[in-house]
């Protein structure tokens, strides 16, 4: 099972995580951050593979996955 940190602040809410995610657990947070932006979050990293699609695809480096 895989641990997994976003930065809501740095998050852009570009969503290419979103479609990066094989099993769908990121979604849209309802809460702006600081810069007006709705960021991603976690559905659940229970179920996480730990693949790392997410921390790859994110033009920001906003994700960090620890295995």
């Amino acid at each position: 099972m895989a641990r997994i940190r976003i930065e809501r602040e740095k998050c852009k809410g570009c969503l290419l995580c979103v479609s990066a995610c094989p099993k769908g657990l990121i979604t849209i947070d309802k809460k702006l951050n600081a810069r007006g932006i709705k960021p991603v979050r976690f559905k659940t990293d229970s179920l996480c593979l730990g693949c790392c699609m997410c921390a790859f695809i994110c033009p920001d480096c906003c994700i960090e996955v620890y295995k």
